[in-house]
């Protein structure tokens, strides 16, 4: 008779390729068998029969901010409440830690930083800044996920925007190093220059910030960095893309043949520039909440399998950073990584009938591929790691401060009604999340990323 560490019964698998009710063996941390009624005996078994059991997400764009502003976040609690929210592994981004994550030494002190403390598995970028093209294949070594430059100004003083000649460098370095460059797409010189003329006229409001930052400057900024992506054979990956026509200009280059991709993030999906009007500075970023026009389009392209991938881009900030009478000078992000996942339960499934193999694809298993982490992540499968999120997928909940695990207990989807609970989390067969509860101590492992090739 076999045995198994752990065996979930019954319980409601999603895949990218659909649904099956089914039970799932687990040991030695991977999945070892999937049926509808797996014998033998298991050190411990999970009754799963109302659950529907999710590959755990992978949020490939987060700002934990340590070491240096461990204070704003912290892999502790940022790991938290991405456990809580079913998320499984994710990639830091190399600001807003101090010293930011552009070079071997920095590295090195945050990816003790994180070994020490997260709960979850991770990778982590490393930076583009006009100071470092000499370090960019330093950090490759290190196995960073890719290459993460600002077309415009990042608000951190420690992490300086590229201009043309140093994205243009850079890429052509990435190329030779198979290393994937993302980009915050914004022109910088359009929107310093409208930010100036409406603070010159004393017009510090939302909606004076909202105009300041027009969706043509992310759409001039996605094509110019799309145009140096094909010149230089590199890799291309936009972030947080918040325009439905920004994401037509990436998926126009992927059909004409072009390695390049884009995510967007549930506050682009579920707010508009209307609630940054009535709930301010939480739900300030950059680039900023749109129309409901350009949003309903996001959704569209969510649908149609061209805007392929959801990341968060959750970064926090002490609250008093927030408190400001001139909007340009409250800080610009969004805490949402806990929500990640049941917002496109509420958002997409319930409310507009998503798939939701499309939101497994989305959130894990498209991530997974694109980024290329080892074939054990992102799926249900026979040898996968044991990454998984059950969900209550119908039951009604409403977002609390006490629910929120982050350092500092904010977010724009404080009490909105979601549907789809998470109950449990597991990492590598490993609960670190139960009933609203962290489990266990820190256990989670570095990602190293390997030299990119084409991908779909």
């Amino acid at each position: 008779m076999k045995s198994y560490d752990l065996i979930i019964r019954g319980g409601t698998l999603v895949t990218a390729n659909g649904t099956q009710q089914a039970d799932l063996a687990i040991a030695d941390e991977r999945i070892v068998e999937l049926a509808p009624e797996i014998s033998g005996s298991a050190q411990a078994v999970i009754d799963a029969h109302l659950l529907h059991i999710f590959p755990g997400a992978i949020d490939a764009h987060v700002h934990f901010n340590e070491p240096g502003r461990t204070a704003w976040e912290g892999f502790v609690s940022g790991s938290r409440a991405l456990a809580a929210g079913g998320t499984t592994t994710f990639f830091d981004m190399p600001l807003n830690s101090h010293p930011p994550t552009i070079d071997i030494a920095s590295f090195v002190a945050k990816l003790a930083a994180a070994r020490a403390s997260s709960y979850v598995d991770f990778g982590l970028w490393g930076g583009l800044v006009p100071e470092n093209l000499e370090q960019l294949a330093d950090l490759a070594h290190c196995g960073v996920v890719g290459f993460k430059a600002f077309m415009s100004n990042s608000g951190i003083d420690d992490f300086h925007a590229v201009d043309d000649a140093t994205l243009y460098s850079g890429m052509e370095q990435a190329a030779r190093l198979g290393k994937l460059v993302a980009v915050h797409a914004e022109n910088d010189q359009l929107t310093a220059a409208l930010a100036q003329q409406a603070q010159a006229a004393g017009k510090t409001g939302v909606k004076d910030y909202l105009a300041s930052r027009p969706v043509v400057a992310e759409l001039e900024a996605i094509e110019r960095a799309i145009l140096f992506a094909q010149e230089t054979g590199c890799t291309l990956h936009i972030v947080h893309v918040s325009s439905g026509r920004g994401v037509r200009l990436v998926a126009g280059a992927r059909a004409r043949g072009q390695d390049v991709s884009c995510e967007t993030c549930p506050h682009y999906l579920v707010l508009t520039e209307e609630d940054v009007e009535e709930l301010g500075a939480v739900a300030k970023c950059a680039p900023p909440l749109r129309s409901r026009s350009e949003q309903e389009a996001l959704w569209q392209h969510l649908f149609a399998g061209t805007l392929p991938m959801v990341a968060s881009d959750h970064s926090p900030a002490p609250p008093q950073m927030k408190l400001s009478a001139d909007f340009f000078k409250v800080w610009g992000g969004i805490s949402g990584c806990q929500s990640l996942l049941s917002l496109l339960l509420t958002e997409g499934y319930h409310q507009r009938h998503l798939p939701l193999q499309t939101i497994v694809a989305a959130t894990s298993a498209y991530v997974a591929r694109r980024f290329q982490l080892p074939d054990q992540k992102g799926r249900l499968e026979v040898g996968a790691d044991a990454d998984l999120s059950l969900v209550a997928l119908s039951t009604p909940y409403q977002l609390q401060e006490r629910d929120l695990f982050y350092q500092h207990p904010y977010s724009p989807y404080l009490g909105l009604e979601l549907r789809g609970k998470i109950v449990r989390t597991l990492v590598r067969g490993h609960t670190v999340f139960l009933d609203g509860e962290i489990v266990g101590m820190p256990k989670g492992q570095f990602l190293p990323s390997f030299p990119l090739t084409t991908t779909s």
